[in-house]
């Protein structure tokens, strides 16, 4: 066999295993791509949720404080928790998945659960606004929003995890960091789970 024969074959060799490689990277960046989006827009049905969860708690408080004269650090603590988290979440919104801004959105919306949590208890001393229509409607679909939001906070997580295993894997592991999927994302959890709880649990009826 002839040394250019034997170049051509070595040739043929290296030019057949770019194509694989090229190949191989087109697919793992095409996952990759495919289950960002997913995880991105199970976190968009995460947000709606909490944008409708902010927008009850000042019409919430706003019953409470007519019953609640002396219980103003407690109201105002769940207003300043609402207005930490809503900032959270919008910086979360704007790159869902990223460790310091879902680490920030999981601290806050653990203060704000914590906050409801007392409002609550706080209001088991008040009969009369227990006994309020528009309180118990108020709780009744805060109670639906927050059920909704553990619902859509499970989906994302799944496909968070789906995503990290993934790039984690072997060979997707060798091209992560050249596709801009250099890190891990960031789950969406409350810390304080004992507290956040609390408020779906309240029954006004």
């Amino acid at each position: 066999m002839g040394f250019g024969i034997i170049l051509a074959i070595i040739g043929g060799i290296v030019v057949l295993g770019v194509i694989v490689l090229v190949f191989l990277g087109i697919g793992i960046y095409n996952k990759l791509t495919q289950l960002r989006e997913r995880f991105r827009n199970a976190f968009a049905q995460i947000d709606v949720q909490l944008q409708r969860r902010f927008d009850l708690i000042p019409n919430l408080v706003e019953t409470a404080k007519g019953y609640m004269a002396h219980e103003r650090d407690t109201l105002e603590a769940v207003i300043a928790a609402r207005n930490q988290a809503m900032g959270a979440l919008q910086a979360a919104s704007a790159n869902p998945g990223a460790p310091g801004a879902m680490a920030q959105l999981n601290a806050n919306e653990g203060m704000l659960s914590g906050a409801l949590g007392r409002l609550m208890a706080v209001a088991e001393a008040y009969p009369d606004l227990k006994a309020n229509q528009n309180m118990m409607q108020l709780t009744e679909e805060l109670t639906t929003t927050e059920n909704k939001v553990a619902f859509s906070r499970q989906a994302y997580n799944d496909i968070v995890t789906t995503y990290n295993t993934y790039r984690k894997t072997f060979p997707p592991v060798l091209f992560a960091g050249l596709f801009g999927h250099a890190s891990d994302a960031e789950f969406y959890e409350i810390p304080d789970k004992e507290a956040a709880q609390t408020a779906p649990k309240v029954d006004f009826s």
